[in-house]
Formats: structure tokens, sequence, C-alpha cells
């Protein structure tokens, strides 16, 4: 059982969903009736897409993330597939270009324009070709740069360059044909550089997807697998499934070795799908059941028991489809740590979920908001086709923030000059910052900067303390770190207090010359 007895101490022990009001739903959204497992609904910061019912081929809306509301019968569609849209994916770099799969065996990546749709798209940016039945999934790279992988009927998983000019693409650069039967669900880890799979014939394998060798395989009898995902750089597998009983259920594993789950549990009795989806940045880990209205969460844990159990948001309409919204299109004034896009055909409504964490204060929360994923890559396609690994770009949450940049990693004693050149380093663990990827006008920028800081005397420069600005420091992960934030800020507060009372006395015998040089005129 996930659910444990004893007291843990977690900040996400109360996160609560809150659905959003009638005025911010997408109201009159002819969602589509397909009943494919997918998940029908692509979300970004700009834009929500979702599948829609068409005549005589497929198409999806591409509706302005706030245009909320009800929307008009005759809203323009992207319509160029000759079979129903099966799936949909924004580029995690891009807001403005998505990816589709359909029932022709074709996948299309689509150009959205900036503004107000204003008539029908039906001519894609590019084609691929390739696939010799119907394609049912596709997934975007999470670190490099167009990076499309896509998996059909014909039981094979290809791999496409986006980068090459031409607008139809007849050859994937890379096979995968591990599999005997339909592929399911596909699933990155961290940067990328493996990939999971659950298949029809009930296994889940870990393949690496440039070599195209099955890395571990696996199958349980008491678990037949729907759904996988990696949980993030915790070396564990999730998926959801059915017991023999045909019970809904939930299972955790260890990705080097799938011949036994870590953690085995029956849910219900329902018959509708779940959804795995997981927040790498919060370690929580949302099931959402297709059919019903419920949505549960928990959190992991490195160590036993690896599941806890939080909370599930009830709701007593079903939803067919989800959509995800990226941390960076977030509403953190609200304490909203994930949002939820839930599609309910029966009302012809788009409901957003907020799950919030529950705080008095209105200011920035920084530790629920740990550095997230950038819409930047951090590899091109060249470079991780030649095998190079790099971890997603991490950027900040907190408001404000010009480039949103990445969270440094300094050293206790360095000097000014040292800490500023970690802009052209690389992060541990295969996180690099974003400053890695500045332009040079703005590294030259920074270098001037430096130069004019330096060039300063010691009561005007800016606010620093051991070589980084003691305001926009990361937060402390430690006992020892706090307290060395503490005496930090307590030294930096003491060289203030110094500063002020020295352009008091600046000011003072200012006056007093004043004076002096004009004794006739009056204060």
């Amino acid at each position: 059982m996930s659910w444990h007895p004893q007291y843990r101490s977690s900040k996400f022990r109360h996160v609560y969903g809150k659905a959003a009001s009638k005025d911010k739903c997408y109201d009159c959204v002819p969602i589509t009736h397909n009943i494919n497992d997918n998940h029908f609904c692509a979300v970004n910061p700009s834009f929500i897409a979702v599948v829609t019912e068409c005549v005589g081929g497929g198409a999806f809306l591409v509706i302005p993330i706030k245009q909320t509301g009800k929307l008009d019968p005759h809203y323009p569609k992207v319509c160029g597939h000759k079979g129903n849209v099966l799936d949909i994916k924004w580029n995690p770099f891009n807001d403005f270009v998505i990816a589709s799969c359909s029932e022709d065996a074709t996948v299309k990546i689509w150009d959205i324009p900036n503004q107000l749709l204003k008539r029908n798209i039906t001519t894609p940016k590019k084609e691929l070709l390739g696939h010799a039945r119907r394609v049912g999934l596709i997934e975007w790279h999470p670190t490099a740069d167009n990076i499309l992988f896509s998996s059909g009927y014909d039981y094979k998983i290809m791999i496409w360059n986006l980068d090459v000019m031409d607008a139809v693409i007849s050859n994937p650069v890379k096979i995968l044909d591990a599999h005997k039967d339909v592929v399911l669900s596909m699933s990155f880890n961290t940067d990328g550089s493996l990939l999971a799979t659950a298949c029809r014939d009930r296994k889940i394998r870990v393949i690496d997807p440039r070599a195209g060798t099955v890395l571990q395989e696996g199958s349980y009898k008491s678990h037949r697998v729907n759904k996988v995902s990696f949980l993030g750089n915790m070396k564990m597998l999730f998926s959801t499934g059915t017991s023999r009983w045909n019970n809904r259920q939930i299972a955790l594993w260890d990705q080097n070795d799938l011949s036994v789950p870590l953690l085995e549990e029956d849910l219900d009795g329902s018959s509708g799908l779940l959804f795995p989806v997981y927040d790498s940045d919060t370690h929580m880990l949302y099931v959402v059941g297709k059919g019903d209205g419920n949505i549960r969460y928990y959190e992991i844990s490195p160590e036993k028991p690896y599941l806890n159990y939080l909370m599930e948001y009830h709701s007593h309409l079903p939803q067919k489809g989800i959509g995800m919204m990226p941390k960076r299109g977030l509403d953190v004034a609200a304490c909203e740590i994930f949002r939820f896009y839930k599609l309910i055909p029966t009302k012809s409504l788009i409901e957003p979920i907020s799950m919030i964490v529950p705080r008095r204060s209105e200011s920035y929360q920084a530790d629920i908001y740990p550095p997230t994923a950038a819409a930047q890559p951090a590899l091109t396609a060249e470079e991780w086709l030649a095998g190079i690994n790099k971890g997603p770009l991490l950027v900040s949450l907190r408001p404000g923030s010009e480039t949103m940049k990445s969270q440094p990693q300094f050293p206790d004693q360095e000097p000014l000059t040292e800490a500023t050149d970690l802009s052209q380093q690389q992060e541990p663990q295969g996180r690099i910052s974003v400053e890695d990827k500045q332009k040079p006008r703005e590294i030259e920028h920074g270098r001037k900067r430096l130069k004019v800081e330096d060039s300063l005397p010691e009561n005007q420069q800016t606010c620093l303390s051991n070589g980084f600005d003691i305001f926009q420091c990361p937060p402390p992960k430690t006992e020892s770190e706090l307290l060395q934030m503490y005496y930090r800020q307590q030294e930096e507060i003491r060289r203030l207090r110094e500063l002020v009372i020295q352009r008091d006395i600046q000011i003072k015998q200012l006056s007093l010359e004043l004076r002096n040089l004009c004794p006739d005129t009056d204060d």
C-alpha cells in the first residue's frame, strides 16, 4: 500500500485542486469522439490545442490561451490530414510550432501565427512520410532541438531530424524495430538519452534510441501495462495498467531491473485508462483517470515506501483527455504548482484545474518553485545524433527576472571576477545554465558592467557578498547554507548602515559649506 501511517514532513501535503470559474473555461468546443487512448490536448503559455470533430479528414483547434468563454462555431481549424488526428504535441522550444499525427500514416509540422486565426490552416510546414500504417504517438525530444519521435501501428518508432530544409521528409534518421506489437506509450528520461516504452505485448522496454538497442525488457504476469513514464532522475519507472482481475493498477520499477516491480497497488475496478503525469521539480506524480473525474496525486521519494499518497481531486464530470501547462505558464503569485486542462466532451467544455499549495504570504515562494526546464534547447539535433547528452537548461520562475537565469553554483570564497566567469562553465550533472546560450552582445555587456563595478569605490558597488548578489542568490537547501546566508546578509546590512551614516555626514558637511558660502541666505 502506498499510504503510510507515520507522519511525513512535506510542503505538498495540503495541495488541493481548484477548478476554474465558468468564465475562464473554454465553452462550446467540439471535442473529438475518437476512442484512441491519448491526451487529445496540448498546452503551452500561448495556445491550447485540442483535437476536434471534422468531416472528411482530421483537424484540431488552436485557441489563444487567454481567449476563454464561448468559442465561435466557425472558428478556423488546422485541417490538413486525410484521416483522424490521433495525437498533437507542441514543440517545447517554440510556442508557435506544433506536430500532429493521424490515421493517414503521416506526421505533419505546423507553424501557428501569433495573431488570431482568420482562416483554416491546410498547408503544413513539413510532412513526414515513413510509416506504413497509422501513426498513434509522437514525442519531442526534451533537450535537443528539432528531434521528433513517432510511433505507428507498423510496430516501428521513427526518429526524425527536422533541421533539414525539405518540406517533405521520407527518410527518418533512425528506425527502432524492437517491438512486436503496437507501442502504447513513450517516455524520455531527463536528458533524453533513454526511451521507455509500453507495448501491447505487455512488456516494458528501456531503449537507447541512438543505438537502437534494448537495454532492459520486462513483463510481470499480474500487471498488464498501458502507460509508462520515467520519474526524472530517480532511476525509476512508473506504469499504469490492469491486474489479472481487471482492476486498475499502478506499479513502480527500477529502470535497471524490470524483472519485479518495486511496488504494485490496485486502485479501483473502473475500466478507464490511467494517465501518469510526473513533475520532476516537485517530485509529485499525478494519476489522471480517463472516463472519470478524479486526479490522484502522490509524492515520490528515493527510499521506501517510494510512493506517498497525498490527496485526490474529485469531480462529477468525466474527462476524455487532459492537457498540461508547462511550468513557465503557471501563476506563481497564486502558489500554483501545476495546471491541467480537462476535456469534457459531454459539456463541450475545457476546464482548467489548478493544483495549489496553500500559503498565506502573497510573495514569491522560492521553496516550491525550484529551477525548471527552460524553453531553450540544450543541444542541436546534430549534437544529439552525434552522441552528446546534456540535461535541460534551468530557469527561475521568479517574477521580474530578466531572462529567468538558471540556479548558479558558486564556491564559498571566490572573488567577484571569477564568479562572473561562471556563465561560460557547465553545471554539474549535465545541466547547463542559460547564460551558455547568450548572444555575444549580451556577454560583452556583462563584461563592461563588471569593469564599471570594479572601477567604483567599495561603498558605491552593488550589493555583492562573496562573489554574488545577496538578493538574487538561490535559496539555501541545508542548515549550513542557511547560516552562511544569514551571516552574509547581516554583514551586508552592517555595511549598508555604515554607508548610510557616511552619506548623512557628507550631506551635513556640504550643507555647512553652503551656509558658509552664502551666509545671508535663509535655509
